[in-house]
């Protein structure tokens, strides 16, 4: 056993033990090494100013938290294919404060009960005037720009990713959104994109490594 201080360090007993305070800290050193190097380069840390700022995450829907398939049971409901790893992400970046939204075009069950599973608060579907809806959640939430994000992949999120104080788009987005956006993701929608997205706004606001520890505490 040994004795956390306030700093954060650990007062190990001395009898040749590895605590499991000083084993969650290097866990959490050679995590954050390693996130350090892999994927972290100067795209990430050109946007950190950006995404600090951020109160508010919209996202779009097909070919950003799903891979843009579509498919339908004989009965004609509408199947949707949702990552387990951007679920997680959205749930810590809301543990940072940061409020999560959806917007999209169309509409289905399957999204919203995804939705209620991920206790979303602002879920907007069957939207095609993608812009009119931001400017009345942003009055709603008494926002400015500079403080929401946004991640779409197609030509209908072009006119609202322009208007955002953050913006992105996943690793198969369209040329013409990944021209325009702050950042382009290394996964692929539906496959981690949003999560590296969260990761990101997580790492500016100083609470990637709170987070990580918090978690290794666990182990």
């Amino acid at each position: 056993m040994s004795i956390k201080q306030g700093d954060g360090s650990c007062v190990s007993p001395g009898n040749g033990y590895i605590s499991d305070c000083d084993l969650t800290q290097a866990l959490l050193q050679k995590a954050s090494a390693r996130n350090e190097m892999e994927g972290r380069g100067y795209a990430w840390k050109n946007c950190l100013a950006k995404a600090k700022k951020i109160k508010l995450l919209l996202l779009d829907v097909d070919g950003v938290l799903t891979d843009g398939s579509i498919a339908y049971t004989d009965e004609g409901r509408e199947v949707k294919t949702f990552s387990v790893k951007d679920g997680f992400g959205m749930n810590m970046l809301q543990k940072t404060g940061v409020e999560i939204g959806l917007i999209t075009a169309r509409s289905s069950e399957a999204l919203t009960r995804r939705a209620k599973d991920l206790r979303l608060k602002y879920v907007y579907q069957g939207v095609r005037e993608k812009v009119a809806m931001y400017e009345q959640v942003k009055e709603e939430l008494n926002l400015e720009a500079y403080e929401i994000a946004y991640m779409g992949d197609d030509w209908l999120d072009l006119a609202l990713l322009s208007r955002v104080g953050f913006s992105a788009t996943v690793a198969d987005g369209v040329p013409e959104v990944q021209k325009i956006v702050d950042y382009v993701a290394k996964c692929a929608g539906g496959r981690g994109a949003v999560r590296e997205v969260c990761e990101l706004i997580i790492d500016a606001k100083g609470e990637y490594d709170t987070l990580l520890n918090y978690y290794l505490a666990k182990v």
